[in-house]
């Protein structure tokens, strides 16, 4: 089949090519060729691509089309997202591309209060976008009609099983019509959601665009072993130094990390920083994505609770100053930079304790991050005692999970670094 160059020589209404002309789209990425078609003629998709490869307009299209117009009261159409923050941001995309339609999109999330939802609701929606928690919470009050829903989308698929959201899932399954079109979109597709996919999609048609868990070419990735925290703090100030780091995204394990890197960065009066994480209000946090996205912001740092579905492009860099413990999130953290067909770098700092996990995310992404070498001029900072013994400490556990008869020997350990 030859490649689609144009959103023309797809069967769109001329209300959508519009807005799509305004957002800028020009030639169709290859998941919109392969699955655009498809879904408008009614068959089920399995959806895998990497984040940043124009996925959401692959299925929100053909969405928008079948709606056509407004209609009614009840909605139509599901889509469902892991988080508030993919939420707002699907729910904001469709209305750009709804721009010359009047057709109604709602958003359902929890943090805010139910009842201005249930209004939405009341009043007439087509589409709705939504948590399956705050999905479930609504209609169990009564207020939300199910039997028009005849599309039903799942988004990041396997952030919603991470996030441990199959009860609700389960339950939003029953209470839909049985007789509706569905589309699972991901970006990895480990065996827990193929699994979830084959309960409920029927003869769906595969569409992997790369495959899973890999990493965008567009992303240059780098590795730096360092010794301990300290030297991780030092080496992130060191490369905070070159303005070529303009918009940077920073992931930490852990609130308290990002909290600590916040304030130090603050100190420094490199530009201005932002943390966010999930004790951060909603209002906070869209707040700093907003001013990130708008170039206010220099440096954003963050826990995993925005490593996926934010789409925010031209960010320069991504630093992950803890490896994930959660290895697809390694691939949705770098998903942060390279978007849109812009290039983008991905910088690791890892210490001897995360070597296994570098390791395990290579096994998942199938290839070699490329390890550097540290600046000569960077200050190594020796590692404190409790820290290497926990380090020590560490590598035990890591062979004891490899190795059931390991029987742990962290006392005679030789460490790399002193």
């Amino acid at each position: 089949m030859s490649a689609i160059t144009s959103f023309e020589n797809f069967s769109l209404n001329k209300q959508l090519l519009q807005a799509v002309a305004e957002l800028g789209f020009t030639t169709p990425t290859d998941i919109q060729q392969k699955c655009i078609p498809i879904l408008l003629g009614g068959q089920e998709v399995i959806g895998i691509a990497q984040t940043g490869t124009g996925k959401t307009a692959a299925y929100m299209l053909p969405l928008l089309m079948k709606i056509k117009y407004a209609q009614g009261v009840e909605p139509r159409a599901v889509i469902f997202g892991p988080t508030k923050e993919l939420v707002i941001q699907l729910a904001e995309h469709a209305q750009q591309l709804a721009k010359y339609t009047d057709i109604r999109i709602g958003s359902l999330y929890g943090g805010v209060g139910a009842k201005v939802q249930i209004e939405m609701i009341e009043k007439g929606v087509d589409i709705l976008v939504a948590t399956p928690g705050r999905f479930m919470e609504i209609y169990l009050k009564g207020a939300l009609p199910t039997k028009f829903i005849k599309m039903m989308v799942l988004d990041e698929a396997d952030r919603i099983m991470d996030m441990g959201f199959m009860p609700q899932v389960r339950k939003i399954l029953e209470v839909l019509p049985r007789k509706r079109q569905n589309m699972l979109f991901s970006a990895t597709f480990p065996a827990k959601v193929e699994r979830l996919s084959a309960e409920f999609l029927e003869f769906p048609i595969k569409i992997a665009i790369t495959p899973p868990a890999t990493t965008a070419v567009q992303v240059e990735q780098e590795l730096y072993e360092l010794p301990n925290l300290r030297t991780k703090i030092n080496f992130l100030e060191y490369l905070l130094r070159d303005e070529a780091l303009n918009r940077v995204m920073i992931f930490a394990r852990t609130k308290d990390v990002a909290n600590n890197i916040s304030e130090y960065l603050k100190g420094l009066r490199i530009g201005e920083v932002r943390v966010i994480h999930s004790n951060k209000g909603q209002n906070t946090r869209m707040n700093a994505v907003n001013d990130f996205k708008d170039g206010k912001v220099r440096v954003l740092v963050s826990t995993d609770v925005t490593a996926r579905g934010l789409d925010i492009t031209k960010v320069s860099h991504v630093i992950n100053f803890d490896v994930p413990i959660l290895y697809e999130d390694y691939v949705h953290r770098i998903g942060r930079t390279g978007r849109a067909a812009e290039v983008g770098k991905a910088i690791t700092f890892a210490t001897i304790a995360e070597d296994y996990h570098i390791l395990k995310i290579q096994d998942l992404i199938r290839k070699k991050i490329p390890l550097m070498e540290l600046p000569a001029d960077l200050v190594i900072s020796k590692t404190p005692f409790d820290e290497a013994q926990s380090m020590a400490r560490e590598i035990d556990e890591q062979k004891r999970k490899d190795n059931p008869e390991f029987k742990g020997a962290f006392h005679d350990k030789k460490l790399k670094w002193k």
